[in-house]
């Protein structure tokens, strides 16, 4: 997938208080692992675009003590994303793994939809690059040669059709993307159903069809569209 490099406007003015010889004080651990954590589900919610100062206040430190621990927000995202980054590698070894190339692709693409409805900022990462993170770096490039791979397999298959290009994963994201945001309270797996959809649409006629997952519930999906009005830039106030 085409990557974009990480902003780099929030960088924060780098600390220079001391730091210990024996390593990092237990305070010192502790403000950090609040750091991830607070990182963590704001990145989830709401993407990367997160101001650092705002991690910063949600973990409960200073910017200073968030400097000393991430000076950049791509060291931050880096340390946040590396067990994602290796359960997107694992998905692709496990799904070159599976004897059906096609159930194999099939299984891929909804576990990676899978972390995507998980963890917003996850799809973000995996369209960024990390010049300095060497073994972050490592892993996107490994899963995406095993994903070029693993549909290499799946045509070869006649089951996945040829016209299908490691660009139509990126699309299906960003359709995801809009479904998980409008849907996440009301209909939380209402993805699930898109996404079957549009790995039917993959397929070649004849092919073994994925399962297809119930619509959600019309109820849910009406408190959804409303939602969606609610918030639409039409709907502002006037400020004029």
């Amino acid at each position: 997938m085409a990557s974009a490099k990480v902003p780099r406007d929030d960088v924060l003015e780098p600390d220079t208080g001391r730091r210990s010889g024996c390593g990092l004080r237990a305070d010192a651990e502790r403000n950090r692992d609040r750091i991830l954590a607070a990182a963590r589900r704001l990145y989830a919610a709401e993407g990367l675009d997160v101001p650092m100062a705002a991690i910063a206040r949600e973990a409960g430190v200073g910017k200073a003590t968030l400097s000393r621990r991430f000076a950049t927000r791509e060291d931050l995202i880096t340390a946040v994303f590396a067990d994602r980054m290796d359960a997107y590698l694992t998905a692709v070894t496990e799904a070159l793994a599976d004897p059906d190339p096609w159930h194999g692709f099939v299984r891929y693409v909804y576990a990676v939809c899978a972390m995507q409805a998980a963890d917003r900022g996850f799809a973000e990462v995996l369209t960024m690059t990390f010049p300095t993170a060497k073994a972050l770096e490592s892993r996107r490039d490994r899963a995406y040669r095993g994903f070029l791979e693993l549909i290499a397999r799946a045509k070869a298959t006649g089951h996945l059709r040829e016209d299908f290009t490691d660009r139509d994963l990126p699309i299906l994201l960003m359709a995801n993307a809009g479904v998980i945001a409008a849907t996440a309270d009301a209909a939380p797996d209402a993805w699930r159903r898109l996404v079957g959809h549009m790995l039917r649409s993959y397929a070649t006629p004849g092919a073994p069809l994925p399962p297809l997952p119930d619509a959600p519930d019309p109820q849910a999906l009406y408190r959804a569209m409303i939602r969606i009005a609610r918030s639409s830039p039409c709907n502002a106030p006037d400020r004029s």
